[in-house]
């Protein structure tokens, strides 16, 4: 592929994932009462590390580290609240402590997770990416409406008629263009989008100039790590929970590419996870995740080429090194990244869904096992308060969709096609993915 045309594509798979990546040190640096320059360190090392763990994903090191797929690392909001409740009761430094334990634990879990992949089929695996999909579309919403219900330009006509024409104009490019331009449908909607909002007053490029060129916080930054064991414990269940998302990305991704995972792929992939907790941990970043959305991207262009993601790592580390380009970034306007995320975020919907059809409905429980699991997966969603008077660690793992539906739906699946006296055998979710040619 010639460089140009990887360049535009990679651009187009971080301008998909910049926004949901720099919210959570956004999240947990304002809730944790961070400075705003200590916000802004924390930004930059987010970047930095999703970067890096994106390149180690998509290029390998050996037969050690990296799925080699075409998959976007990004910082996991399932870390945000035991980060938050870490830092509020041991400090910062137990929180990139019990990170880098957790990143340890990762690594040292990574294959037995994946020797059990068996129990993640496309009954599991689909109805996680559907909820996954599902409950994004609420974040695409408050990013075109605004996150403030009280101020004035809430919800304003002028955004949503901005977003629907993005939606608009990507759907005209998918259907009415065809080649590389048609693969373009996301970055030419994001800059038009743009390039409309800037009359109507929309954008604020003003922080770019007051930005550094060159920024890099010290490793450690907030002092020698600590390990307290309350800490470290709820910090190796995240990274569990994190090993259940990726799993269900990197199986939908192998599915869309014809190349089906193997038990080593998946445990090296997993191992990525465990390394950005190691990285985070130092670089003062945060625990990587498979980004849904980019898995919606690889969907929707069928652009397949894992050398598109190393594109896109190599840019998240300039844009981790250089903090005038992630500003850049960071001033396009909410309603038009919120389009962007829109028909991201229905694609991996769409993703979980066509899953899904590889399963055996007919005389088995599989439908009653797809309907509960994206049912109470989409409760917080609906209903975000909804275990406020349970105890933390239920909070923690009940208030997440994914999470939520994860555990649901892999339960579910023992009890009723791994156990003596289930009814009929799930021949048709044997294997996680489809067989087919290999990715470049």
């Amino acid at each position: 592929m010639p460089p140009g045309r990887l360049g535009l594509l990679g651009l187009q798979h971080v301008l998909v994932m910049y926004t949901g990546c720099v919210a959570v040190p956004l999240v947990f640096g304002s809730v944790a009462k961070l400075d705003t320059s200590t916000i802004g360190l924390l930004i930059n090392a987010d970047l930095l590390v999703a970067g890096l763990v994106t390149l180690l994903q998509a290029l390998g090191i050996g037969k050690v580290l990296g799925v080699r797929l075409p998959v976007v690392a990004g910082a996991t909001f399932t870390a945000v609240t035991p980060m938050i409740l870490i830092a509020g009761e041991y400090g910062m430094q137990a929180v990139y402590g019990s990170m880098i334990a957790a990143g340890v634990f990762g690594l040292l879990v990574a294959v037995p997770f994946a020797r059990a992949v068996r129990f993640f089929p496309p009954l599991v695996s689909g109805s996680v990416i559907t909820v996954i999909g599902l409950s994004l579309i609420g974040v695409a919403a408050g990013l075109i409406a605004g996150l403030d219900p009280t101020a004035e330009d809430y919800a304003a006509p002028s955004n949503l008629a901005l977003a629907g024409g993005i939606v608009l104009l990507i759907v005209i490019i998918s259907r009415f263009t065809s080649g590389f331009l048609s693969q373009l449908g996301v970055l030419l909607g994001l800059a038009a989008g743009t390039l409309v909002a800037i009359p109507m007053g929309l954008t604020d490029f003003s922080s770019v100039g007051q930005a550094d060129w060159v920024g890099l916080a010290a490793p450690f930054h907030f002092g020698a790590p600590q390990f307290p064991l309350a800490a470290v414990i709820s910090m190796c269940v995240v990274m569990l929970v994190t090993f259940t998302e990726s799993t269900a990305d990197m199986l939908a991704v192998g599915d869309m590419t014809g190349r089906p995972l193997t038990k080593a792929d998946l445990a090296r992939g997993l191992a990525g996870d465990g390394v950005s907790g190691i990285f985070g941990g130092i670089m003062n970043g945060f625990v990587d995740t498979v980004f849904a959305q980019n898995v919606g991207l690889v969907g929707m262009t069928k652009v397949r080429s894992r050398y598109v993601a190393a594109v896109a790592g190599g840019i998240l580390v300039l844009l981790g090194l250089v903090p005038k380009l992630g500003e850049v970034v960071a001033a396009l306007p909410g309603p038009v990244v919120g389009a962007a995320g829109l028909v991201m975020f229905a694609t991996v919907t769409a993703v979980g869904i066509n899953t899904l059809r590889k399963v055996e409905f007919e005389g088995t429980n599989n439908l009653l096992i797809v309907a509960v699991s994206i049912g109470v997966g989409m409760l917080p969603v609906a209903a975000p308060t909804i275990y406020h008077a349970f105890p933390t660690w239920v909070q923690i793992i009940g208030g997440s969709a994914i999470t939520s539906a994860t555990l649901t739906a892999f339960l579910l699946n023992l009890l009723f096609n791994h156990t003596p006296g289930r009814r009929k055998p799930a021949v048709a979710d044997e294997s996680p993915a489809t067989p087919a040619a290999n990715t470049p």
